[in-house]
């Protein structure tokens, strides 16, 4: 779990006492609040504005919401079984004492646009009530909250008000045909969808088919087994995902997931979902394959949805093949989800394409180490040394040197352009560029300890010149130039 400037609750007020001091618009808008929640709002205000008044003569919509003025300041007397305390005070002092008689009687208290003297704050809302969204950005951006506010509002249809409606009236009848798990999960996802995809409010009649639904997975059940996702969790950036990939790891009961994962995209996750780290990593004691297909199986037939969450693409250097293979053998339902690989997401970054048509009309991707750690002998080097194609080299940080030699070897120019770039779409994101003779001074410079990528070919050359003539190099990237 990633840090929380404050935890976020929704507080049930109906038929609670509150307290609100000051008769000001300001307060006005937090009494108008909790009377909507069916709280029972005590306010206390010598004078009140021409908005309080007007709030307090039309009443709460809330049923058992309502408002009682009391003509009067505060006083330590007041606080007495009270739920919560609002007030708006002019001066620091009167804001202090408030705030220390509503802690001495144990009543959590906000004082207006004083953060001082807040033990909680109120977000920005978007109401479609039972669906409630609250926004807080801890005081820092109002604005901000604001502008993300009215975005929601886009998002979310009105009619999302009924649906949930429904889904609440729904709720116990569900729970009594399904089970808690990916059965009950499965019904309410499909209800999701269907409230999203409808421009109208539920008709009349939908709950009865909605609870057949229900027994048909039920039944459905009984006959039905787990399944795994092969899902790419691209190169780090969690707003690289797919939306299909944010999907997946919504609906996972077990995640197991490599080491390169970033935590930000383990965030995406249904947070009920068992998370299990199953990472390999060169040089580093790492978990087996062969346990971690077992380990899929044995989940799966317990009836789990397994996300095999893998950074990059899955089926580009991700032993995908394998893990299906296996799978297969064992009757396990698999899909695929793609993710983006690390090669397209450093073009992105660094502003060059693989390919082009006055340089090179193709592109290799190949891993840089054989299983022994050394270079790979079972792949056409001369074939890779051709100056038309556009080479990377995965995980080939260490061999790197190596590679350099053997393509000069095989007859590529010394002069070629190359890039040497580690954690692409991360913020320790770092890259080198210079020439094919010059690799093994970027590869000491940017280092090897994190996933680093080689890139060589003449379609990187455009990239480079531009980089020469501006000498604009991007900060947030540590751009460190050699070769020169």
């Amino acid at each position: 779990m990633e840090p929380l400037a404050k935890l976020p609750l929704f507080w049930a007020l109906e038929g609670k006492r509150v307290i609100v001091s000051g008769g000001s618009d300001a307060a006005a808008w937090k009494a108008e609040l909790l009377a909507a929640c069916g709280a029972e709002v005590h306010v206390y205000a010598g004078e009140l504005s021409d908005t309080f008044e007007t709030l307090i003569l039309r009443g709460a919509e809330h049923p058992q919401g309502g408002f009682i003025h009391h003509c009067q300041a505060w006083d330590e007397t007041i606080f007495a079984g009270a739920a919560i305390a609002i007030a708006d005070c002019e001066e620091d002092n009167e804001a202090k004492a408030f705030f220390d008689a509503a802690c001495i009687a144990g009543v959590p208290v906000n004082v207006i646009d004083n953060p001082a003297f807040c033990q909680f704050q109120f977000g920005s809302i978007v109401n479609r009530s039972p669906v409630i969204v609250s926004i807080s950005t801890d005081g820092a951006a109002p604005i901000l909250a604001q502008a993300i506010r009215r975005r929601i509002e886009t998002l979310l249809p009105r009619t999302l008000k009924d649906w949930a409606g429904l889904a609440q009236s729904l709720r116990d009848r569900v729970n009594e045909r399904l089970a808690p798990g990916p059965l009950r999960r499965a019904f309410w996802e499909r209800f999701v969808d269907r409230a999203f995809s409808s421009s109208n409010g539920p008709e009349e009649g939908v709950g009865g088919q909605l609870l057949k639904e229900a027994e048909r997975l039920r039944e459905a059940r009984a006959r039905s087994k787990g399944r795994v996702t092969l899902v790419g969790a691209g190169p780090g950036d969690a707003e690289l995902l797919t939306l299909k990939a944010v999907r997946a790891l919504h609906a996972a009961d077990v995640i197991l997931f490599d080491d390169l994962v970033s935590s930000e995209i383990l965030e995406l996750a249904r947070r009920e979902a068992k998370r299990m780290l199953v990472g390999k990593r060169g040089g580093r004691t790492s978990c087996r394959q062969e346990d971690i297909n077992d380990m899929m199986v044995k989940l799966a037939k317990a009836g789990k949805r397994v996300v095999r969450l893998k950074s990059g693409d899955p089926m580009i250097f991700g032993r995908a093949g394998e893990e299906l293979a296996h799978l297969d053998r064992q009757n396990i339902p698999v899909d695929v989800i793609p993710g983006i690989t690390a090669a397209s997401a450093m073009a992105s970054r660094l502003g060059i394409s693989l390919t082009h048509r006055d340089h090179a009309q193709s592109v290799r991707f190949i891993t840089g180490h054989s299983r022994h750690a050394g270079l790979p002998v079972d792949i056409d080097w001369a074939a890779v040394a051709d100056p038309r194609t556009t080479t990377i080299f995965y995980m080939g940080g260490r061999t790197a040197p190596l590679i350099a030699d053997r393509l000069v070897e095989e007859g590529l120019s010394p002069e070629t352009p190359a890039i040497v770039i580690s954690d692409v779409s991360r913020a320790t994101e770092r890259d080198w560029s210079g020439t094919l003779a010059t690799i093994p001074d970027g590869i000491a410079q940017i280092g090897y300890d994190n996933p680093v990528l080689i890139a060589v070919g003449s379609a990187l050359a455009a990239r480079q010149t531009a980089a020469r003539d501006t000498n604009d190099f991007d900060s947030d990237r540590h751009l460190v130039m050699g070769g020169r």
